[in-house]
């Protein structure tokens, strides 16, 4: 029924209206991260205008647009708290000091070129953190159907309500009529007209006075400012700490993010160099007063929807975010915050993955409990990067069962004098058991021959679980040989030093010949 998400090429016209969407989506998400956050909402508003403008202007992912988030404003929360212990009303300092330090620690990330550790996140995983996400996105909206700490009732819901649906009407039917104007800035425009010329319905303005200010936005341009008062050499150990959770928490909703904005737009972006912008850009925010963030999931995704593909759409959703804080204050507060839910809410469905119901029963139980899980913690916690953390852990746990289940021995010769054994499948730490189990050293015969041309020694337990097996039938009074090892086996074979000392002998032109000194068993390679 929804159709959201098209591959399309970007345009001038379609990225600055683009950027113009996603300018006025941003505003109620970074007030609200700036109350979680327990900072001025000018923070996370200023934060949003820097983190937007570099990543676009320099980032690895044109279309993407970063801004304060959800979980960087928890951990700013903190930053704040301890900050206030250490130094009394100078939290806010202690926090620009940790985003300052966790930009570079992104720096560090993309140049040592590590972004490419997002392709060690497996498919279930990234199913399951869009999922959980699509849920935390949907779930975040709710606190917008209260009005001075309590749930509205009566008129006031059922008006809320009203204009929610009407704006994920407009949004689906409105491209329909023309596709000249993003339909999700249509909705805001129509919606907010609506609401202006009489129905009085709850705005922007409203949700400031929830969060304790005037009800209005206005503020001049920050200035640069070196962090005061903070204290680097007497409380290291809290700074970095803190700063390697942000930087790390932002690298990584930040990739995840670029990986589905790849797959919805069919191209590929850069991880390294986003991490390199996502850290300059918090260097930055926390020069001028924000309290940094990263790649925002929900606004990419109305960035894409609305037409945005290119770096303008990033930039103009930036310059028209600090447009808004510096000029338009007065107007913007009037926008309805229904519309802006409305706009969210489907984001939500778009972001689903709706055919995960479909695969129960069709992909493997273990991949369908990695869904789950991750889809559970993302949800539960609100931690992307902990659902993230635990999806590969636990993929990597069912991998290593599951292969540890695929090594083979069969017999491929027989005789009184000797017996050679093929050997299938990888030989690690979770399959040791098995292969060693597989060979009886007493009752075998003299001479005994394991041919790992269709098998993979993958570690030190591998190699330690053949030194074993020497030993068993050196201590037997038989001999051991193995060979057919590939190039990378005999690799490892060198750089396990003491343990393994590989020998050519010059009489054998066709294999080198690995000899285990203390084990007296060789090992033949090809």
């Amino acid at each position: 029924m929804f159709h959201l998400f098209t591959k399309k090429n970007g345009n001038l016209k379609d990225d600055s209206l683009s950027g113009l969407t996603v300018a006025l989506a941003l505003v109620p998400e970074a007030i609200a991260f700036s109350f979680i956050a327990g900072v001025n909402p000018l923070v996370g508003l200023w934060a949003a205008v820097f983190m937007g403008f570099i990543t676009s202007a320099c980032g690895g992912r044109p279309g993407m647009i970063s801004g304060a988030t959800g979980a960087i404003a928890v951990v700013a929360g903190k930053a704040v708290q301890e900050g206030d212990k250490i130094e009394p009303g100078l939290g806010l300092q202690w926090l620009f000091a940790v985003i300052i330090l966790a930009g570079v620690i992104q720096i560090l990330f993309g140049v040592l070129k590590l972004g490419r550790l997002i392709r060690l996140v497996p498919h279930p995983v990234m199913i399951g953190f869009v999922n959980g996400l699509a849920i935390v996105i949907c779930m975040g909206q709710f606190g917008f159907f209260k009005s001075g700490g309590e749930w509205m009732q009566g008129n006031a819901l059922f008006l809320m309500i009203g204009l929610v649906v009407l704006t994920m009407t407009i949004i689906q039917f409105f491209p329909k009529l023309t596709k000249t104007i993003p339909s999700t800035l249509a909705a805001i425009l129509i919606v907010g007209l609506i609401s202006y010329f009489g129905l009085g319905a709850r705005t922007i303005s409203d949700v400031l006075k929830d969060g304790g200010g005037d009800g209005t936005l206005l503020g001049s341009f920050p200035p640069f400012r070196i962090p005061e008062g903070v204290h680097f050499m007497d409380h290291w150990q809290f700074l970095l700490t803190t700063a390697f959770v942000v930087a790390m928490v932002g690298i990584i909703e930040s990739l995840m993010t670029l990986q589905l904005i790849d797959e919805i737009t069919e191209t590929r972006g850069q991880g390294n160099r986003e991490c390199v912008a996502q850290g300059g850009a918090n260097i930055l925010s926390g020069l001028f007063g924000g309290m940094g963030g990263c790649a925002m999931i929900g606004q990419s995704l109305i960035n894409i929807k609305s037409g945005g593909r290119g770096r303008t759409s990033g930039i103009v959703a930036a310059l028209a975010l600090a447009a808004f804080i510096m000029f338009g204050g007065p107007v913007i507060v009037q926008i309805p915050i229904a519309a802006l839910v409305g706009v969210m809410f489907m984001v939500v469905i778009g972001t689903f993955e709706w055919s995960t119901f479909k695969s129960f029963g069709k992909i493997a139980p273990s991949e369908m409990l990695i869904i789950i899980t991750v889809t559970l913690v993302t949800a539960i916690m609100h931690d992307l990067a902990l659902a993230v953390f635990v999806g590969v852990i636990l993929s990597a746990l069912v991998f290593a069962w599951e292969s540890s289940k695929h090594i083979t021995v069969t017999m491929h010769k027989d005789t009184p004098e000797e017996r050679i054994y093929g050997v299938e499948g990888m030989l690690y730490f979770g399959s040791v058991r098995e292969f060693s189990d597989k060979f009886q050293a007493k009752s075998d015969v003299q001479n005994i021959v394991i041919d790992f041309e269709e098998a993979r020694v993958c570690d030190l337990s591998g190699l330690e679980a053949i030194n074993a097996l020497g030993d068993r039938y050196k201590n037997a009074g038989k001999e051991l040989h193995v060979r057919h090892l590939s190039p990378d086996c005999r690799q490892m074979l060198k750089k396990a030093g003491t343990l393994v000392d590989i020998e050519v002998l010059p009489d054998d032109p066709h294999y080198s010949v690995a000899r285990l000194k203390s084990k007296n068993s060789k090992i033949i390679g090809s």
